[in-house]
């Protein structure tokens, strides 16, 4: 049974003008959805920035109705609805300002696996369609997960090649679970639910795949991981807004260079050119700069005993174990597995970055070498 916590966050954010943003400053001064609900109408001010035309939606008893109505539809569809201020929302999408409110999950993922966004045009071509598939074969070996947004081209390439290598795949959506767009890619859908995917949108079941969702949407792709890859891309692309939402997260983003006559590889050189984007220049580069790469083999003829002489200490052994244990970890969540507080661990971490022994990414993630 679904707490009611989660019927007035559904009727909280169908309110005009509370968005993902407004929505966690009310939340934030008030504690729950539903002390906002019962008492901001009237206490507004107590939340900075929030004006009495913003809070004039709360309160109305339709909103209500359709969050009883969408709950019920969510269950009737094995459908798990999790909310940003329960911290329910992947860790990394959770450290985005504007990340969604609410989410709505189909499927289930690895939550501590890394996870690699892979973009592109709806209008691939082969050499497109040739990189990924050389980028899945070249990774079949390494545990991740891939995200994408489900549409024709290179998303649906992507889904359909983490399928075939048996990695698991999310695909995020522009529109709400009652329906699936484009709906040939329906089958791959179903398809991604039965091999350990997960289907997810901010959109509740009333929202049209609407041209706006789509831009809204390329943010949850960006925030989800630690590095973005643009495959293929126009002009003004939607993955060009894809790689800027990446860049406002402070995330790693890829481009794949082209031709410049080649229409659908101008918007990957523009990004690089405009330092928005590394140029992929190999595939084993790119691994590599992923982290994907196993350490480099030691010079054994210029530093024989290096490292037999490396003793780490007990906190040094502790930190490094259960970065081992999981490639890409956040501090985060280290600090929830090991039970210490996150500036005791960082120090460690230098340490055994200086060591040689941990290699660390943006968004506080760490992978060991």
């Amino acid at each position: 049974m679904i707490s009611e916590e989660y019927l007035y966050a559904i009727a909280l954010r169908e309110c005009s003008l509370i968005g993902d943003i407004n929505f966690h400053k009310l939340v934030r001064t008030f504690g729950s959805a539903e002390e906002v609900w019962k008492r901001a109408k009237k206490e507004h001010s107590k939340a900075d920035g929030v004006g009495r035309k913003t809070v004039a939606d709360i309160g109305k008893e339709e909103y209500l109705k359709f969050a009883e109505k969408e709950i019920k539809f969510c269950e009737k569809n094995q459908i798990t609805i999790r909310l940003r201020h329960l911290n329910e929302l992947p860790y990394l999408l959770n450290e985005c300002d504007d990340a969604p409110a609410i989410l709505y999950q189909k499927g289930s993922f690895e939550e501590l696996l890394q996870k690699i966004s892979i973009v592109g045009t709806r209008n691939m071509t082969s050499y497109g369609k040739q990189f990924i598939s050389d980028f899945f074969e070249a990774t079949k070996a390494y545990k991740y997960i891939s995200v994408s947004g489900l549409a024709l081209g290179v998303d649906k390439e992507v889904h359909e090649q983490s399928i075939q290598h048996k990695v698991p795949t999310i695909a995020v959506l522009a529109h709400g679970f009652h329906t699936l767009y484009p709906s040939k890619n329906k089958k791959l859908s179903e398809k991604i639910l039965e091999e350990n995917g997960a289907l997810i949108t901010e959109f509740n079941s009333s929202r049209k795949p609407d041209r706006e969702n789509f831009i809204q949407r390329n943010r949850i792709i960006a925030g989800l991981s630690p590095s973005t890859i643009v495959v293929e891309t126009g002009f003004g692309g939607g993955s060009v807004s894809t790689a800027s939402f990446a860049n406002d997260y402070n995330r790693e983003v890829f481009a794949l260079p082209g031709k410049i006559t080649d229409p659908y590889s101008q918007g990957c050189n523009q990004l690089i050119f405009q330092n928005k984007a590394s140029s992929i220049s190999t595939i084993k580069d790119l691994l590599n700069s992923l982290g994907f790469n196993p350490a480099k083999e030691k010079t054994a003829e210029l530093f024989p005993y290096s490292e037999l002489n490396i003793q780490l200490t007990e906190s040094q052994e502790a930190v490094y174990q259960s970065i081992k244990a999981r490639p890409q970890v956040s501090l985060d969540d280290l600090a929830q597995i090991l039970s210490m507080a996150s500036y005791k661990i960082l120090p460690i971490i230098l340490e055994l970055e200086l060591l040689g022994k941990v290699k660390s990414f943006s968004g506080r993630q760490f992978t060991a070498i």
